[in-house]
């Protein structure tokens, strides 16, 4: 099979809450543009909505975006809109709150929990959606989570919010957080090249309570936002030899390392071109070898 023909189905199924989604899903990031959240050259908007309507024609079902993913011209939130609505019955759109961008598209303080309720009705608003599938909070360095996912589980109790989870946390954070409400995901910036040991942590604890781990800038590795192209050229000699003996891109390898970590690991990778799309998709299907996933882990263990 060549990489056009695989679908994300290869990739497995995990269910967030009582939602099934097929592990390899699509971050929405790159869509609207290059440099670090977009504030470089806009992208193509033909070439985004074409990017996105290929994404669910491959199998994808998970897409992961934010009210503050846009760029001078480009609204990641309005994209998916414009090019999947009416949304098929098991598209899942999981988006995050916490970060606040003004429209000049300058970074401004976190959201303070009182101010939350407004950045979940600007999603739905861009979304043309009546509820949010999953929300993640997105913790701002703050030490507690708990008074502002707190204002995320009332907003879920109002049915604004159909499933909640957090980002960018702790394993503290995570304890915090189910004391409060179910969490059905979590996002942490992880990747192969990338030694993490309360990363690791995180990651098991969410295997032991059923919940989904979604690392971010998997592909991006140390250039994270700002890689201009989405995936970084800055690859250990494992990963290329493991791709080498496959005959993929180093890119692909970073993807099924990252999906091979557990069963209830997805991949959200994402892209605004669509042979690199369809590259992405097809990494769903590749099964590394015992020995293969030893030497990448023994490499990641070395640049810790």
């Amino acid at each position: 099979m060549t990489a056009e023909t695989i679908t994300a189905e290869a990739s497995g199924i995990w269910k967030l809450g009582d939602l099934p989604v097929h592990r390899l899903g699509f971050g929405a990031m790159r869509l609207t543009g290059s440099a670090a959240f977009h504030l470089g050259t806009p992208s193509d908007r033909e070439r985004s909505l074409a990017v996105l309507r290929k994404a669910v024609e491959l199998g994808v079902n998970h897409i992961d975006t934010a009210a503050f993913y846009f760029s001078s011209l480009r609204s990641a939130n309005e994209l998916i809109n414009t090019a999947l609505s009416p949304y098929p019955d098991d598209l899942v759109i999981a988006t995050k709150v916490g970060p606040y961008r003004d429209y000049h598209g300058e970074w401004g303080t976190a959201a303070r929990p009182d101010q939350l309720r407004g950045h979940v009705e600007e999603n739905l608003r861009q979304l043309g959606r009546d509820h949010l599938d999953v929300v993640h909070l997105r913790r701002m360095r703050q030490d507690s989570i708990a008074e502002h996912f707190g204002a995320l589980a009332e907003l879920r109790e109002a049915g604004l919010i159909r499933h909640l989870a957090i980002s960018s946390v702790e394993p503290r954070h995570l304890a915090e957080a189910l004391e409060i409400a179910p969490v059905v995901s979590v996002q942490n910036r992880y990747a192969v090249d990338r030694p993490d040991p309360e990363g690791d942590e995180v990651l098991r604890l969410c295997g032991e309570h059923g919940i989904a781990f979604v690392p971010f800038y998997a592909v991006a590795g140390e250039a994270g936002e700002a890689a201009e192209a989405g995936s970084t050229t800055a690859h250990d000699e494992a990963v290329l030899s493991v791709a080498r003996a496959h005959g993929v891109s180093p890119a692909q390898i970073r993807i099924a390392w990252t999906l091979h970590q557990g069963p209830h690991v997805l991949a959200i990778p994402g892209t605004g071109n669509p042979r690199h799309l369809a590259e992405n998709v097809a990494a769903g299907a590749l099964r590394l070898t015992d020995e293969e996933r030893a030497r990448l882990d023994e490499a990641r263990a070395r640049r810790g």
